[in-house]
């Protein structure tokens, strides 16, 4: 082999990392891993003595989440696109396991989880991006189909609705909500014509509600959501709580450590509503600070498929779109849930409550999304990332020469 092709195999092994990209997951983390232990100190000296066991605990979940994630990266996006049906089917089984007997796990009157060397891993959270992945490969395979016919949008959509249906039997209808809102977004950067995008979307409306009006507790949610002052005490206690700790934080909070919300009266302090307890300790600055590291990361990965597309990695790029949209669309819940924005719904923070699937599925995600960037960063395609910014800028300048 001549030194020349040696130089340009050694280039094409190159680890491209995208530095932007890890330093705004490493933020939101460490602002996660201080939040949980400021809100988690009374219930773990309660419940073990040890005021920072949910500190360790996450710190660990941080380092098996950091290690898929290396993990992740090293699987070629190739490989994944041509394992798509056999991940879907994985999925499947993971949840329909997750519903028998003596294998699945219930905590709370949720069959959620499944027991694995003593170790409870939520099922759902995998499952949705084995979906998501499938999803980008059909976006590939049936592009022509996608863009051209109600079929081509009504199928994958058909596949949506069965692992929908499977969520909603744990129950977990705020992950079933956010896989097929997730799922129809990529199906829709992919190409899906808008009519026929407009017309299921209203199908899909009509079907949420009458999800929710079919159970008794998702009614009660509503309600509660509704005029969470009306029952203060038994179904709108949550939202009242969070709502209190909202308002106590102001504009520079009460302090780090020093809300009086965690201390038993908000329910999952460190989980579901961890934001109340970070809007009460560092107010609106502390708010603002943290809604713009998920707005930056949400951009960044859009970014990033925008690169892969151009590129021509089309399923790389719907992999990092569908990436954002989950991230956005689930922070976008939680938080909208703490302000009493949105029904209650159990989904945690992304990469800042604890949560121990969610946190290690979460960072091995990332995982994926820095692999998108390497592949699209290699020598033979680097050239796509000029022509992203030079599109960027000359449709600037057109801008600017329409406007004189």
């Amino acid at each position: 082999m001549s030194s020349s092709t040696a130089r340009s195999a050694g280039r094409s092994n190159t680890i491209r990392l995208d530095t932007v990209t890890i330093a705004l997951v490493l933020a939101i983390v460490l602002i996660g891993l201080v939040m949980v232990t400021s809100a988690s100190i009374s219930i773990s000296t309660k419940e073990s003595g040890d005021p920072f066991l949910y500190l360790e605990r996450q710190l660990l979940l941080a380092a098996l989440g950091i290690g898929a994630a290396a993990a992740v990266f090293c699987v070629r996006t190739a490989v994944l696109e041509k394992a798509a049906w056999p991940l879907l089917i994985a999925a499947g089984v993971m949840l329909v396991l997750v519903l028998v007997p003596g294998i699945g796990y219930s905590v709370n009157g949720s069959r959620r989880w499944l027991r694995l060397f003593g170790f409870n891993f939520q099922a759902s959270e995998l499952a949705r991006v084995l979906v998501l992945v499938f999803v980008a490969s059909y976006a590939v395979r049936r592009e022509q189909e996608l863009r051209t016919t109600f079929g081509g949008l009504l199928k994958p959509l058909a596949v949506l609705l069965l692992f929908f249906v499977l969520l909603l039997a744990e129950p977990d209808f705020g992950a079933a909500t956010v896989l097929f809102a997730t799922g129809f977004g990529v199906l829709y950067l992919a190409g899906a014509r808008l009519r026929d995008v407009a017309m299921l979307l209203i199908a899909a409306v009509a079907l949420l509600t009458v999800v929710v009006m079919s159970a008794s507790y998702r009614v009660r949610r509503l309600t509660a959501f509704l005029d969470p002052w009306a029952d203060p005490f038994n179904t709108g206690f949550q939202l009242t709580q969070s709502l209190i700790a909202i308002g106590r934080g102001e504009w520079f909070g009460v302090g780090l450590g020093e809300s009086v919300q965690k201390l038993f009266y908000l329910p999952e302090a460190h989980t579901d509503f961890l934001f109340a307890v970070l809007a009460e300790e560092f107010g609106l600055i502390g708010v603002v600070v943290v809604l713009g590291l998920f707005l930056a990361l949400v951009w960044r990965a859009f970014w990033i498929a925008r690169l892969a597309e151009a590129a021509g990695l089309k399923f790389a790029s719907y992999l990092a779109a569908g990436f954002g949209l989950w991230l956005g669309i689930q922070a976008f819940i939680n938080i909208g849930v703490n302000m009493g924005v949105l029904p209650t719904k159990g989904l945690t923070l992304p990469l800042m409550s604890y949560g121990r699937s969610s946190l290690i599925v979460t960072l091995a995600w990332v995982g994926m999304l820095l692999r998108v960037y390497h592949e699209a960063m290699q020598p033979a395609r680097a050239p796509a990332g000029g022509a992203v910014r030079r599109s960027m800028l000359a449709r600037r300048g057109s801008d600017a020469s329409v406007a004189a």
